[in-house]
């Protein structure tokens, strides 16, 4: 009984921890570019897209500004998706899960 009540409570400090930094990638910001810096993204730690910059000089040419903002785009997800892997980890790391379970 006292092992599960012991468990219990490192689950609910656990679960507080991950609430926690849940909130904290919101506030991250994290920035990719591509094409040199003709366009730039930036999303947060919750994987939203936050932002697009484009350089003007670019504009004109249609279909390589949209394989810009989606290679930017796409390289700033996957830097958020790292940093929030990361971060949860941290927070699971003494409880022997399987990596990628959180």
């Amino acid at each position: 009984m006292q092992n599960q009540l012991k468990m219990l409570k490192q689950m609910q400090q656990m679960q507080s921890k991950l609430a926690k930094v849940q909130a904290e990638l919101e506030d991250e910001k994290i920035e990719a570019s591509a094409g040199g810096g003709a366009v730039t993204a930036v999303v947060n730690g919750a994987q939203k897209l936050l932002s697009i910059a484009v350089d003007p000089d670019v504009a004109g040419d249609v279909e390589m500004l949209q394989d810009l903002v989606v290679a930017a785009v796409n390289e700033a997800m996957d830097r958020s998706r790292e940093l929030a892997a990361g971060r949860m980890q941290a927070v699971t790391a003494g409880l022997g899960l399987p990596p990628g379970l959180i």
